[in-house]
């Protein structure tokens, strides 16, 4: 039996600290509808069905459709928060820089930190009865930086009743892009100068001083060793100048990019373009052990507002911080 359309919806749903559709999930279980023609939907999509709410497509509904009852205007800020998301999703390169996301509920997050020496790494025999070598984990001395990235939406419902929701879904992707863009640069910052705890990242000086060569990247490669150099982070003059480079513009190389936008990836690296970075540097790192990422929940938007006052006022926010885990994974040239 259909239960999604006996669900009372209530802005207090909000409050549970994991956002509407876990709410909604746990009273109305998605694996009840495997092999109906709702199935593939989630709990929160089977509510805008439900209310026959078309947020997306040439026939999208106006955003005056959430607010024609209680129950559909408690849906919006879900909405919101999922169109955001989105933008951050489409916008997101730290998934390729991150190793591990970490969840947190609270404020006071502090990360561990394991520093083996070179006898450590060697990994040497153990004979008979010796003692088997150690690897000490310990917390970090200083907490996690966290840092709530957002922004308010200002509106009435009276300026947006009639504006289709799939043209206010683009403007709410552009948020989430500007969110997206915001916590690279908190991700960056932590590369290069460390995250409080005396482990900025060691740079590498250009061999020809103000001109960035092929030997200065092979030099970069060596350096990371014994860690793999798989990610570049360039800024966009850097970016041309490796584009530029004539031992990465084989035929290839070339069609792909020129073909497809998709970057050389120089030395087997991925390479990503990020204007955040500071101009005449350009970050190598090992993406699998370099960077911890720590999120106190996810998008948040006040519901508050958007439910009771119809938009008005209403913050977009996402907080989090990262962490480095093995700071000789990370090296800047410049």
């Amino acid at each position: 039996m259909a239960n999604f359309e006996n669900i009372t919806i209530e802005k207090g749903m909000y409050q549970s600290g994991r956002g509407l559709t876990e709410a909604l999930e746990k009273l109305d279980p998605s694996e009840n509808y495997a092999g109906t023609s709702l199935e593939g939907l989630d709990a929160f999509s089977r509510q805008l069905k439900r209310y026959d709410i078309k947020v997306s497509g040439r026939n999208s509904d106006c955003v005056e459709k959430f607010f024609q009852t209680s129950n559909s205007a408690a849906l919006f800020p879900e909405y919101v928060s999922r169109a955001v998301k989105a933008g951050m999703e489409r916008a997101d390169i730290l998934s390729d820089i991150v190793a591990t996301v970490t969840e947190i509920d609270g404020m006071d997050y502090r990360s561990i930190v394991s520093t083996p020496t070179e006898a450590d790494k060697s990994l040497a025999v153990v004979n008979e009865g010796a003692a088997i070598p150690q690897t000490v984990v310990k917390t970090r001395e200083n907490l996690v930086k966290l840092h709530k990235r957002g922004r308010m939406l200002v509106a009435s419902y009276e300026a947006l009743r009639f504006q289709r929701l799939d043209l206010f879904t683009v403007t709410l992707n552009q948020i989430g892009a500007y969110i997206a863009r915001a916590q690279l640069s908190d991700a960056i910052d932590v590369l290069v100068n460390g995250d409080g705890n005396g482990n900025a990242a060691q740079n590498q000086s250009l061999i020809t001083s103000g001109s960035l060569s092929y030997a200065d990247l092979v030099a970069l490669w060596a350096g990371l060793a014994p860690y793999e150099l798989n990610t570049i982070l360039a800024p966009t003059a850097e970016m041309q100048a490796l584009l530029g480079m004539s031992q990465l513009q084989d035929a290839e190389a070339g069609l792909s990019f020129h073909g497809t936008g998709k970057m050389i990836t120089p030395l087997g690296a991925n390479l990503l373009h990020a204007p955040e970075l500071t101009s005449g540097k350009i970050i190598g790192l090992d993406r699998n052990c370099a960077l911890e990422m720590v999120q106190a929940g996810g998008v948040t938007t006040d519901y508050d507002k958007l439910i009771d006052r119809q938009l008005e006022r209403a913050a977009i926010t996402c907080t989090a911080g990262f962490a480095k885990i093995f700071p000789e994974a990370v090296r800047t040239l410049s």
